[in-house]
């Protein structure tokens, strides 16, 4: 049996769902998705950039990643919503439990996003292209919102589909249909071709995907290595992946924050260390997972960005162990100079269920009972929310140094500001 795939992307997903909670919730008459728009960061906390954009707002160069000034000096009469992540999680969660009743071979490419593998079900709805359309359709009228479905028999044309004329369409792309569809194409359109490689193609005179899948793999391989090979394949319209219901294992847990002013001072360093040793710990015990490896980045004022990593005496979740560490760490890479705006700790090689621990004779420390003092404090943050219990650390800061109040102490992740929006502060006309 020939495989059918769907890719379902939601239009403009961040802008699309505050547009249609705006109208349906709140009684907005205007909508969002029909002037030059954008959901935006917050400029003082530094998180000031474009996360999506209306189609009305792609003539005026509006990009995602953009900052919110490159934007406002585009665009001056751009319309900026705050982001809602908790919005966000609502819509997704609605778009998946429709898309589970048409089969059960989903793979969640991202919040907004999927692939559907519809070979073995597609018989129950008939043909292919009228199926999309269903599925278009009732998301719209029951949800608020568009989407663009891309069909084919693998998932990368199925992903390049979807991403042709937008919104609100349905598009084939099967393999007889690649010459005509795919090859006018520029390379940067090809999926998984980012900048870099585009920028080899070019320098070699390749423009089009019609032109990368005519054109010796000695040659692509010579120039892009490995890549080269990968890209003539996907020009060509190869995909042999299957459709992974699954999700992936889960490999390491880590978090990561911008600061709203430059650290420049050890003991401001290691409260924000602490604060997000604080969720990856949490994230860990709730998984029920053991960490022996653990990075620390920095980002530094001009953007660079370093990292240190190392392997911990014991596989541990324990968080003031996992900040003993991160502080260790830090000292070793930061030069106790430059002037830091973005921390991270990773954790790696992970092991299930609580592993043995090497004894020290040296250390004295009751590892046993931080377990459990840990793991309380997450039950009781759990049921009464997380800012019920603080660490002294962050109690004392916010009384004696007004620069600590932006720190929370429990930092990574979607920032606070972004997880809900008070619209009674908002103008929704």
């Amino acid at each position: 049996m020939d495989r059918i795939i769907f890719h379902i992307d939601v239009n403009s997903a961040f802008l699309s769902w505050e547009a249609a909670y705006r109208i349906y919730h709140l009684g907005a008459r205007m909508d969002l998705r029909t002037i030059p728009s954008a959901i935006g960061g917050d400029v003082s906390m530094r998180h000031g950039i474009i996360l999506a954009k209306s189609i009305p707002a792609k003539p005026y160069g509006i990009k995602t990643g953009m900052t919110i000034l490159e934007a406002r000096q585009k665009c001056p009469r751009l319309y900026l919503a705050p982001p809602n992540y908790s919005l966000y999680q609502c819509c997704s969660k609605a778009f998946l439990q429709i898309l589970q009743e048409y089969t059960p071979d989903i793979e969640v490419y991202s919040i907004d996003e999927s692939f559907l593998d519809m070979t073995a079900t597609i018989h129950l709805y008939g043909d292919a292209v009228e199926t999309a359309y269903h599925i278009k359709n009732r998301i719209k009228s029951e949800l608020g919102f568009t989407v663009n479905v891309g069909v084919s028999s693998n998932k990368l044309l199925a992903k390049m589909a979807s991403d042709f004329e937008k919104p609100d369409r349905v598009h084939t792309l099967f393999p007889n249909e690649i010459k005509e569809k795919m090859w006018p194409l520029s390379v940067s359109e090809l999926f998984f071709c980012g900048r870099a490689t585009t920028k080899k193609l070019l320098s070699i005179g390749i423009h089009t995907i019609g032109e990368l899948a005519n054109a010796d793999i000695g040659i692509l391989k010579s120039h892009l290595k490995k890549q080269g090979e990968v890209m003539w394949s996907f020009a060509n319209g190869l995909d042999f992946s299957a459709v992974i219901s699954e999700a992936p294992k889960q490999k390491g847990y880590g978090n990561s924050t911008t600061t709203p002013f430059d650290v420049s001072d050890l003991e401001t360093a290691k409260k924000v260390l602490l604060a997000l040793c604080e969720t990856v710990g949490a994230r860990l015990r709730k998984d029920d997972f053991q960490a022996k490896v653990i990075t620390i980045g920095i980002k530094n004022f001009d953007l660079q960005y370093s990292s240190h990593q190392m392997i911990m005496n014991n596989a541990t979740n324990i968080t003031t162990e996992l900040y003993h560490y991160s502080c260790e760490l830090f000292q070793q890479l930061w030069d106790g100079r430059t002037p830091i705006r973005h921390l991270a700790i990773h954790t790696g090689s992970l092991s299930p269920g609580i592993s043995g621990r090497q004894m020290d004779l040296f250390d004295v420390t009751d590892y046993v009972r931080l377990e459990k003092l840990d793991k309380t404090v997450d039950a009781i943050r759990n049921r009464y929310g997380k800012d019920i219990l603080k660490r002294a650390a962050f109690i004392q800061a916010k009384d004696t140094d007004t620069k600590f109040r932006s720190i929370d102490h429990m930092e990574g992740g979607v920032s606070r500001e972004k997880r809900s929006v008070d619209y009674s502060k908002i103008k929704v006309v």
